[in-house]
């Protein structure tokens, strides 16, 4: 997680540094429906990497936005779910999609 001196002065580009790249997002949307494991999440984000993926679960993770649970079974399993602050980031993403599903009814049919 980032110390305080880290952080950016304003917040919207706090915001942006914690969830701002297109990956982080997609992977939010999906973590979003409930917990998933990593082969779940790595199927519907279309176009993601494992080496991508397994990164930006890292840092999401680090930052506190997922939780990460292994499973002392063999083959490990391992799940990610959204942690409490993860769950707050909920309403940004519904307006996205909001302002996303209106944009494309508006432009593009």
């Amino acid at each position: 997680m980032l110390t305080k001196d880290e952080l950016p002065y304003c917040p919207v580009a706090t915001t942006v540094d914690l969830i701002g790249n297109k990956w982080k997002l997609l992977i939010m949307r999906e973590l979003l429906k409930g917990t998933q494991r990593f082969n779940a999440i790595h199927k519907a984000v279309d176009g993601i990497s494992q080496k991508v993926l397994t990164e930006n679960l890292r840092k999401m993770e680090q930052d506190g936005i997922v939780a990460r649970e292994v499973f002392p079974e063999v083959p490990p399993r391992v799940e990610y779910s959204l942690t409490d602050l993860g769950e707050s980031l909920r309403p940004i993403i519904s307006s996205m999609s909001d302002w996303g599903t209106a944009y494309i009814q508006e432009n593009l049919m």
